[in-house]
């Protein structure tokens, strides 16, 4: 199971930490990735990190915006976002898939969490 935190309504030029918590499983056997969907609009790949967290890549959207990192300690993987923009407006999901050493990222998960919503506002 994967749960979402951190989303809410900011100004633009903020900055949002959000959460990914998974439970059930060995969370450090997993890659987790964000994604975020805008209303009317696809859902598209913003961040991905590998299991131990040697490995990153990032989607177009948020690139040269965003860090990903994860405490395997903790079960969580972290997003954090910098110089928001209305256009970052949009439900954030994480995801998670078994990896192994060199997997993509950006693409391929099987596990979803619900979603947080982040609503940028200027």
């Amino acid at each position: 199971q994967l749960v979402e935190s951190g989303g809410g309504s900011v100004q633009v030029g903020d900055s949002l930490r959000l959460s990914c918590e998974g439970s059930g499983r060995t969370f450090s056997d997993y890659g987790v990735g964000w994604f975020r969907q805008a209303p009317g609009k696809e859902r598209e790949f913003v961040a991905g990190i590998s299991r131990a967290g040697t490995k990153r890549d990032f989607g177009v959207p948020l690139k040269g915006r965003s860090t990903i990192s994860r405490d395997n300690s903790k079960n969580t993987v972290y997003l954090e976002i910098k110089w928001l923009k209305p256009e970052d407006t949009a439900v954030y999901y994480c995801a998670a898939k078994v990896t192994v050493t060199g997997a993509v990222l950006s693409s391929g998960y099987d596990a979803w969490g619900q979603g947080t919503q982040v609503t940028v506002s200027s």
